[in-house]
């Protein structure tokens, strides 16, 4: 890529300004500030990918436009059997900091393999000097922009273990933050601090999915801050679960999951309520609440560690309180 030296040099610094200090883009920082520490944020990525021949390369597109580029992206084939190893080849050949990493082909799709290919990539990232990985699903896209706006917020506040946005699916926003906790950070795009992802151990593997959720539940109980940033967005081009189940069935198999994730009782029915006016319009929030309680009903098993459930109910039971203004 022409010119990728200057893309490279737009790292994140701390200056001092009119006595005080702030994080701007090195390539904005004044000559008339000085400088008081030099602290790039370098970030490499790790993007598992299965049969995304259809929207991998609006991934590709989006990253090698980005106005800070990573130090390091392994992209992880994992027992694709469509084109997505032939588009991902054609941008190694032309970005050396692209990485093609191939997994043998398995019979079944589900999270915890994605945990395990994400686990492929990160091996062959661990020994770099990185001070951000992030996770970043190969259906997605944004603005040229957009990393660097995350590292920002990272350099801004030491104490962010975690950070992302909110997406544009089906033409609309997903989530609604004065309804959905805007502390869990999705999945397709999570950017870790590096001390942070070591703290947690990393992904831990879930064949129901969920792991980007219990990522951030780890970070909070381990201190750290968790936020999603709502002046960007990103569009995810696949709706959230169809990959493996129908769209129609996701909203169920979702209640199903809220239960074994160890969401509360009492949380449920106001989860349900308000995915009554998403899409699918009144059927989601119905499937939503009958996927739970038959659950809890038929004594489906927690997927979760007992510290982990008393955390996220306490967390909900908080929410609800400050809802209804109790103390």
């Amino acid at each position: 890529m022409s010119h990728s030296w200057e893309l490279r040099a737009r790292e994140w610094v701390q200056v001092r300004s009119n006595d005080q200090t702030r994080a701007v883009p090195a390539h904005q920082a004044s000559e008339t500030m000085q400088t008081t520490e030099f602290r790039p944020l370098k970030y490499v990525l790790i993007t598992p990918a299965r049969d995304e021949a259809a929207f991998i390369g609006k991934t590709l597109e989006s990253i090698v436009a980005q106005t800070v580029l990573p130090l390091k992206w392994v992209i992880v084939s994992d027992g694709s059997t469509d084109r997505t190893d032939e588009i991902v080849r054609e941008y190694v050949a032309r970005h050396d900091w692209i990485e093609l990493l191939r997994r043998p082909e398995r019979k079944e799709r589900h999270f915890g393999g994605k945990v395990d290919a994400f686990n492929a990539g990160y091996a062959r990232v661990k020994d770099l000097d990185f001070d951000v990985i992030g996770n970043l699903d190969g259906d997605t896209s944004f603005e040229p922009d957009y990393i660097e706006y995350l590292l920002g917020k990272l350099s801004e506040n030491p104490g962010l273990g975690v950070a992302g946005t909110n997406y544009l699916e089906d033409n609309s926003m997903k989530y609604d933050y004065r309804f959905t906790n805007i502390e869990d950070v999705t999945g397709q795009c999570q950017l870790f601090r590096r001390e942070c992802f070591q703290q947690i151990g990393g992904y831990k593997p879930n064949k129901d999915g969920g792991v980007d959720l219990f990522a951030t539940l780890a970070a909070r109980m381990h201190g750290w801050q968790t936020l999603t940033f709502t002046e960007k967005y990103f569009i995810h081009h696949r709706p959230s679960g169809t990959a493996k189940v129908s769209k129609l069935y996701v909203e169920y198999h979702n209640g199903r999951k809220d239960y074994a994730f160890g969401c509360h009782p009492l949380w449920q029915p106001f989860r349900a309520t308000y995915s009554l006016t998403r899409k699918p319009w009144v059927i989601g929030g119905c499937l939503l609440f009958a996927g739970y309680y038959w659950a809890m009903l038929s004594g489906t098993p927690k997927s979760v560690s007992d510290d982990i459930v008393r955390f996220r109910r306490k967390e909900q039971m908080n929410r609800l309180r400050k809802l209804f203004h109790f103390s």
